[in-house]
């Protein structure tokens, strides 16, 4: 099918989705915390909000790069170097900083589970860094010559959210134990932080020396 992207793509797509998806963030310290201060079906709630913010950028991001395909080759091109830029960025950032991630387990009224669904999509939609981060990760795979770009940066944002949920639910269904191994073991999320580094910066160095040839 034509919105496919190649094996190849794919690949390494859902590699970069898998790491990222594991990394400690506003998201995943929100899950945990719900989970471990109101039960699991919060912490889900929570997550499925969070998942249709990242429906909701995907959408956006999609029409935004596709108007600009469209409009101006050389605009997409900007973009594409100008990603490759912020992806250093981001790498250098998880290696210097490390990963935020402080779930509390607070007692508290119970939460309803629409207003679990509702803080997730806000820290989600509301977080800048996200939609700054799909405008310039997903057209790193794509081509502004490719008849079929937009397909592929859609199917592409919804392998995001199908590979994301994999990873993720284990962590609400264990939170207690995942939270007290992230506090116990600061070198598993070292680890992590230097496995985004490092893939992040390879496709940031894939992106400029492609372009250069």
């Amino acid at each position: 099918m034509s919105f496919i992207p190649d094996t190849s793509t794919l690949i390494q797509f859902a590699i970069a989705t898998i790491i990222l998806a594991i990394t400690p963030g506003p998201d995943m310290t929100l899950f945990v915390s719900r989970t471990l201060s109101q039960g699991r079906a919060t912490g889900f709630a929570s997550m499925a909000g969070a998942l249709c913010g990242t429906l909701i950028h995907t959408t956006l991001v999609v029409v935004g790069i596709s108007a600009l395909i469209v409009a101006s080759p050389m605009a997409f091109f900007a973009l594409k170097i100008f990603g490759a830029g912020y992806l250093v960025f981001l790498a250098w950032q998880a290696i210097a900083k490390g990963s935020a991630f402080s779930p509390e387990k607070r007692t508290g009224p119970q939460v309803s589970l629409f207003r679990s669904w509702a803080a997730g999509l806000g820290v989600n939609l509301l977080n800048p860094k996200i939609i700054l981060f799909f405008m310039t990760f997903l057209p790193q795979f794509v081509s502004a010559h490719d008849p079929h770009a937009s397909g592929k940066l859609f199917f592409l944002g919804m392998m995001f959210i199908a590979l994301s949920i994999p990873v993720t639910a284990p962590m609400v269904l264990a939170a207690e134990k995942f939270s007290a191994a992230m506090k116990a073991s600061p070198r598993i999320t070292r680890v992590v932080d230097y496995l985004f580094g490092g893939v992040f910066s390879a496709f940031a160095l894939r992106i400029l020396t492609a372009q250069a040839k």
